[in-house]
């Protein structure tokens, strides 16, 4: 009876020791899980922070481009038309998104109102006096950081995701992070080119001859 005893008593030892691990890496597993999410969440914060400075761009921009005389009104309601539909996009910006669609569509929107800028600057090369405009080299000026701190902030999002993925995706918190509510958080995407922001440097010299 008492080797049976024993062997109870050892087999409610190994179960207790195994739920107190369990229970302290789960806690453990937890708070890690919350601090990754929370630094996806902030870098989100950031990104939504610098396209949205972009958008605040937008009409200032095309409001002292339009001044120009016999400039083409086509690559003005382009701007204005991609500009409308980023803002169709509706992401919570203080909370990452979970679904890559939506992802996609918010980065397909971005990209289009990338286009279209892209082309505007293309144009204004045949426009010296819209050039030399003072306002214009402003914004000129506060775009091209943009754009930049646009490229930073998505590879500095794209870091925070990659650092928390591989955390719900590790042993033993794979088997336990979906039961808490942790999914794998989608990347944005990484085509050839996406990654360098678009050229809106300027020649100051003759402008290039219209074809």
């Amino acid at each position: 009876m008492k080797p049976l005893l024993g062997c109870l008593a050892a087999v409610v030892i190994a179960l207790v020791f195994a739920v107190i691990v369990a229970a302290v890496t789960g806690i453990g597993g937890y708070n890690q899980l919350v601090r990754l999410s929370q630094a996806v969440d902030s870098q989100w914060a950031q990104v939504q922070n610098v396209y949205q400075r972009r958008a605040d761009l937008v009409p200032n921009l095309v409001n002292t481009v339009a001044g120009a005389a016999n400039f083409e009104k086509s690559t003005l309601t382009d701007i204005t038309n991609a500009r409308a539909s980023v803002g169709k996009v509706q992401i919570n910006p203080n909370t990452a998104p979970t679904d890559p669609e939506k992802l996609r569509q918010f980065e397909a929107a971005q990209g289009g109102l990338s286009s279209a800028l892209s082309r505007l600057l293309v144009v204004v090369e045949r426009y010296p006096d819209l050039k030399a405009n003072s306002n214009f080299q402003s914004l000129q000026a506060q775009l091209e950081g943009t754009e930049n701190r646009i490229a930073v902030e998505r590879g500095r999002f794209n870091e925070a995701v990659q650092i928390y993925n591989s955390t719900v995706r590790q042993f033993p918190l794979v088997f336990i992070a979906p039961m808490m509510g942790f999914n794998p958080k989608p990347y944005f995407s990484a085509n050839a080119g996406a990654e360098v922001a678009p050229n809106v440097q300027f020649n100051f010299g003759s402008p290039a001859p219209a074809k």
